[in-house]
């Protein structure tokens, strides 16, 4: 899956499932996506939070994109993370984690976004093995499919699972002539109890871990189905 910023329930339930998690970090970015930015719950609905970044273009890798000035960016993120969720039940313990994320010396984006997404990992006692997709020796110049079956081989692995959005993307017989599984995970629907009666789905998973104990992210973790192809 391509590195996303503090993505949402789905993509921690693929994470959980697999033996190793490769962010794919070396195709190209995609301006308006969720590789820079996300959605926690401010006054009862969504505010957008971006992590800036220098020089963005569609036509550079997502690797080769550096925070455009990360110290201010980490102030202001915090300081709207406090306003949202200083009177969360899980807030004492989230911060913590969102400053250890934050407390790093990185320059690009997918590998601040790998580090955070192994400081969840660890927060949630998730064992899988995250890496990043430039750090494999391989031959980018393959068309899409073509470049995740290397990768899954240069990986050990015979099983791949992509988010169900990914099912229209990939040829299962494809992988079945390399002795490669393919499934696609469905999130089911996901509620719990946030600050007030309404419920607004569909935010980072920073609003999950406000709102939910360690039990029960690993209860909502659960909550799939794995499809076939």
């Amino acid at each position: 899956m391509q590195p996303y910023l503090f993505p949402y329930i789905g993509y921690f339930q693929l994470v959980n499932e697999v033996d190793t998690f490769v962010c794919f970090d070396d195709v190209h970015f995609i301006k308006k996506g969720w590789i820079n930015r996300n959605n926690v719950l401010l006054n009862g609905a969504p505010k957008l939070f971006t992590f800036s970044l220098s020089k963005i273009s569609q036509n550079k890798l997502i690797n080769e994109h550096d925070f455009a000035d990360f110290d201010n960016t980490k102030k202001d993120f915090m300081k709207l993370i406090e306003q949202s969720y200083e009177k969360s039940p899980q807030y004492g313990d989230i911060i913590k984690l969102l400053e250890r994320i934050l407390n790093v010396n990185v320059v690009k984006i997918s590998n601040f976004i790998a580090h955070s997404l192994k400081e969840i990992c660890i927060y949630l006692d998730i064992q899988t093995k995250i890496i990043n997709s430039s750090d494999l020796e391989k031959n980018n110049a393959l068309p899409a499919q073509e470049r995740i079956i290397e990768i899954i081989e240069k990986c050990g692995g015979n099983h791949y699972i992509n988010a169900i959005g990914g099912k229209t993307l990939y040829d299962g017989e494809a992988f079945s002539k390399k002795d490669i599984r393919l499934s696609f995970i469905q999130t089911k629907p996901i509620k719990y109890t946030q600050f007030g009666d309404v419920f607004t789905p569909n935010l980072s998973i920073i609003d999950l871990l406000m709102f939910n104990t360690k039990d029960d992210m690993n209860y909502l973790l659960q909550q799939y189905e794995l499809i076939k192809k």
